[in-house]
């Protein structure tokens, strides 16, 4: 999942007050619906994704990743020789029905 600010900021410091601080309530809903898709909790790993400090700032959109590595409640995500190789991750399902999930899911 990724999680952008609603315009295009180079990093955190640019944002607004007013946006770092509904960071936090969205952040915790999200990690919230990520527990409820298998009623346990989700191990999760998350990173910040901002513009280099010095040049090119504009070429960057601040962003925030978040997945897990559960593929299902009682199955953790293995990495294939491709996916260690190329440094990728590869969904098992398409993005539009996780997102489904994620909007259907209680954050409780």
């Amino acid at each position: 999942m990724h999680l952008y600010p609603h315009r295009q900021v180079p990093g955190i410091p640019e944002l607004s007050d007013a946006e770092r601080d509904s960071f936090g309530p969205i952040y915790l809903d999200v990690l919230r619906r990520f527990d409820a898709l298998f009623d346990t909790p989700m191990p999760y790993i998350s990173a910040w994704h901002q513009a280099p400090a010095r040049v090119d700032r504009d070429l960057a959109y601040l962003h925030l990743q978040l997945f897990s590595i559960r593929r299902e409640a009682g199955k953790l995500k293995y990495l294939a020789g491709s996916e260690s190789g190329m440094g990728v991750f590869i969904n098992d399902i398409p993005p539009e029905r996780s997102a489904a999930l994620l909007r259907e899911a209680t954050a409780q």
